[in-house]
């Protein structure tokens, strides 16, 4: 099979035909490259929700406000989410061993200055730079795995690549629980340092470099303004609509500033020579379908699981520890699941796994929207494990569906748009879920509260009652009589559950509509492209 790409040897000097000069020892070794790209991207994975079972213990040791706590989490997805397509185009360009290894050893920084703060607004701006540089290595991860492994073993690459993203993203809350209970919540950011610079020594050591023959030669510098300004816009619009209102002239200015944004960029790439995103690629029905499919999916995934962690912190009474394991049956099924999801598509083609999976998605997040102040942990494991069990195929699935269909040298911009899919998706999910609670309980909780006979609030009390409530959080004033601290607990809790009822719901008829998009789906058509190296 012959490939497009070329590589740097060894040591310095030009690169050669990736056919033609198969890489000696470990060095370049496809399932060893896997291994060490695997390490970089589980950083990038774990930081997406090990945040979010430590987000109580930042809310309580900063003082930090619901809002602040989302932008904690939204900070980080906005800033992957925006540069991610750019980073993909960079590495097509420079090279992707290059930005590979840029995007962890800033990470691995980035990391080790929020724990060294000691404000909210230190964590935030420092998850921004989390989320630039992790935009720089994810990208990248999936480029060289294009070009490192053949057609007939890329699939079962992108499985394990999956379930490395799978299994960190849901273990995050696991090994949060750990470091939070046991250490404090800096720690949950300075387990990255080291990490990184193990992902960083063996980049140097393994990582080939691998660039198509026909890559880009230049930089489309306003279509990257227009697609960032346009993405944050529409995303800004949606966190702040909570605060300034659906209806107000704020919120609409910067959702149309963002429809006007997209419309320029779009006619900007018809008329650029190097365009920062061809057009023609959306033609590939399959490779839109993916693109949309990532986005949904995370809308359901990342959004609901916000929630989860208050639910079983702040409602059950569980420490971050045991947080966490009850999240174990999905870390554990997206575990086993993955793999076996790659083997399945190879086999059979990528439709009926990923309309599966959105189906398990669904009826997962139905379940969860039933889940009660009293739910036992049987009931939790088994939504918990549905969920596991239907993400895995769609991670997996449509990613080879995006990659697949795209052409060797936008392997990096193809990349970049997987994972800004499904960066948008989960900024987009705990925007627009988190507008949906705050909603459900401001309408809620003044009539919950009378009807339990409580005093009634100020404006002032109600706001921050109301603040209190939405991520379960009882507000119990100092020195309230047991009695009545018990009825204001239960009505803090009943109106936190039919909020996140509600949101699950909505997350549900999202992956509703996944489902349909799945059958959009079919295999890649440019699979062949990949690198044809020995030692496989």
């Amino acid at each position: 099979m012959t490939s497009q790409t070329t590589i740097d040897k060894p040591g310095p000097g030009d690169g050669v035909p990736s056919g033609s000069a198969p890489a000696r020892g470990l060095r370049g070794h496809p399932w060893v490259t896997l291994v060490t790209v695997a390490v970089g991207v589980m950083m990038v994975a774990l930081d997406g929700t090990i945040v979010a079972i430590a987000n109580p213990a930042i809310q309580n040791d900063l003082g930090a406000s619901l809002a602040d706590v989302q932008w904690i989490t939204n900070a980080y997805f906005l800033a992957l989410a925006v540069a991610l397509i750019t980073a993909g185009k960079l590495g097509d360009r420079f090279g992707h061993r290059q930005t590979f290894l840029i995007g962890v050893a800033g990470f691995a920084v980035s990391s080790g200055a929020i724990g060294l703060s000691s404000s909210i607004g230190a964590v935030i701006v420092f998850r921004v730079f989390q989320g630039l540089f992790g935009a720089l290595l994810m990208p990248a991860a999936l480029g060289l795995l294009r070009a490192t492994f053949p057609a007939e073993k890329l699939n079962m690459a992108i499985g394990i690549w999956g379930m490395v993203i799978g299994a960190s993203t849901a273990g995050g809350p696991i090994l949060g629980g750990v470091l939070v209970e046991h250490v404090n919540w800096q720690s949950v950011f300075f387990i990255n340092v080291p990490v990184g610079v193990l992902a960083v020594v063996l980049g140097v050591l393994i990582l080939l470099d691998h660039r198509a023959e026909n890559r880009p030669r230049s930089f489309d510098v306003l279509g990257i303004v227009l697609l960032s300004a346009s993405m944050f816009a529409l995303v800004w619009a949606l966190i702040k609509a909570p605060e300034w209102g659906w209806g107000s002239g704020q919120t609409w200015l910067y959702i149309i500033g963002s429809v006007v944004g997209f419309a320029l960029f779009s006619f900007w790439e018809t008329k650029v020579r190097e365009p920062l995103i061809p057009l023609a690629m959306f033609r590939s029905v399959p490779l839109s379908a993916g693109v949309v499919l990532m986005v949904l999916m995370a809308i359901a995934f990342m959004g609901g699981l916000f929630f989860v962690t208050f639910y079983l912190q702040n409602v059950h009474g569980m420490s971050p520890v045991d947080a966490g394991l009850h999240l174990l049956p999905l870390t554990a099924m997206m575990i086993v699941a993955s793999p076996l999801a790659g083997a399945a598509i190879t086999k059979v083609g990528p439709r009926i796994p990923l309309a599966g999976g959105m189906t398990c998605t669904a009826i997962a997040m139905y379940g969860i929207s039933t889940l009660q102040t009293d739910s036992g942990s049987g009931v939790m494991s088994l939504w918990f494990a549905l969920l596991g069990l239907g993400l895995a195929p769609v991670m997996v699935g449509a990613t080879e569906v995006i990659v697949g269909n795209a052409p060797m040298e936008l392997s990096g911009v193809a990349g970049g748009l997987q994972q800004a899919a499904m960066q948008i998706g989960g900024s987009l999910g705990t925007a627009v879920l988190g507008a949906v609670m705050a909603s459900k309980v401001d309408s809620d909780l003044a009539g919950n509260w009378a009807d339990a006979g409580l005093p009634e609030l100020s404006p002032a009390q109600a706001h921050q009652a109301s603040e209190a409530v939405q991520v379960g959080v009882a507000p119990v004033p100092p020195g309230t009589p047991a009695e009545i601290a018990g009825k204001i607990s239960d009505v803090a809790h009943d109106t936190f559950i039919s909020g996140m009822s509600l949101a699950s719901l909505v997350a549900a008829g999202v992956a509703v509509v996944a489902v349909a998009v799945a059958f959009l789906t079919k295999r890649g058509d440019n699979a062949e492209a990949g690198a044809g190296m020995g030692h496989i």
